[in-house]
């Protein structure tokens, strides 16, 4: 079935874990950042950081042992990972195919990531360079806001930018943190994690991946979730 009009009005996306599998560049970076000091760092407390704001990976590597300031914890490890983005791009299956059928249909769509403006730029000019267009109408960084995510700010800031209301938004994430950012700010929110596990109390429903998802299947989710 093909759906003539949908009942959402935009598609705000995460970056990290959901549009490209950046997730073990940012814990190579801070085990190699945390070893420089003298210090040890374990995948798991990696992990543990997912999808939350960069401050607070920079305070958990300053109690880790990295003597070096907050801010240039964060341009450091935001160096390294961009700098693995422009070895190899880590592109999650689907991704180039959903947002070519979202432009084609006219869905604005935001990015709505933790990471800096650097970062979430060089995935923005790469996807724009991939599509033929602008990828994103809207882009809210972690630089954006004053609350990281689990708080909804970003999302809420996200949607006041597109001149959406939020309740018309469907939101992608990949992590606990972010699906709490987004279903506590009122979006239709899709699971789709990878690294961690996301509580089911926290979205409306969970894809293995955007592979093979189409417009209507976004359309579905959300009539669905309006039954709940």
């Amino acid at each position: 079935m093909v759906v003539q009009t949908v009942d959402f009005d935009a598609c705000l996306f995460d970056m990290d874990g959901t549009l490209i599998d950046t997730e073990p560049y940012w814990i190579e970076a801070e085990t190699l950042l945390v070893e420089q000091y003298g210090g040890q760092w374990s995948a798991k407390q990696g992990l543990a950081l997912v999808g939350s704001g960069l401050p607070g990976t920079a305070d958990a590597l300053r109690h880790a042992g990295v003597d070096m300031e907050p801010r240039a914890i964060i341009d450091w490890l935001s160096t390294f990972v961009r700098d693995k983005m422009a070895q190899q791009m880590p592109w999650r299956p689907g991704v180039v195919d959903l947002f070519s059928a979202l432009h084609d249909a006219k869905i604005p769509c935001a990015l709505v990531t933790m990471s800096y403006p650097p970062t979430a730029h060089t995935l923005r000019d790469a996807l724009s360079k991939k599509l033929g267009r602008d990828a994103f109408d809207v882009v809210v960084t972690g630089e954006d806001v004053t609350y990281p995510k689990p708080h909804p700010e970003a999302y809420l800031q996200a949607s006041d930018a597109l001149g959406v209301d939020i309740g018309r938004c469907v939101a992608f994430e990949d992590s606990g943190h972010g699906a709490a950012s987004a279903f506590s700010s009122g979006a239709i929110t899709i699971g789709i994690p990878l690294h961690v596990g996301i509580p089911d109390h926290s979205v409306h429903t969970f894809w293995d991946s955007l592979e093979n998802k189409t417009v209507t299947d976004i359309h579905n989710v959300v009539v669905a979730g309006k039954t709940l």
